[in-house]
């Protein structure tokens, strides 16, 4: 079931949303300093092309350096990739269908607010 949720995910949203992550993670590249944020960008745009069947969690190890870095990340481009999840979010719930997908937008708003100190894991 969730190959068939990607697929369709895919199709909605999800490359565009991977594109969006993208080009993040080359501006973020440009600079030596914001690399990596750039390698945040480039993780989390491939958890944002392929999402059911993964999951977002913490990892134990991060600490004060992450959150510093992920109000950094939420100045630079975190605040527009949320307004892009939310956008396509409520655009996805307009019909039947698109209501799960939508919903899994949504999920994915808080990682796309603060994507450090997070790690992508199966669920299987």
């Amino acid at each position: 079931m969730s190959t068939v949720l990607n697929i369709i995910w895919l199709v909605l949203s999800g490359f565009w949303l991977f594109v969006g992550y993208l080009l993040a993670g080359v501006v973020m590249c440009v600079l030596i300093v914001t690399i990596p944020w750039g390698i945040a960008s480039f993780r989390i745009g491939l958890y944002a092309l392929w999402p059911f069947g993964r999951t977002v969690v913490s990892k134990p190890t991060s600490g004060a350096w992450s959150f510093i870095g992920n109000v950094i990340w939420f100045l630079l481009a975190g605040w527009w990739l949320a307004l892009a999840h939310l956008v396509s979010g409520v655009l996805l719930c307009i019909t039947i269908i698109g209501i799960p997908l939508g919903i899994a937008d949504f999920k994915l708003i808080p990682v796309s607010l603060a994507p450090l100190g997070k790690e992508i894991v199966d669920i299987r």
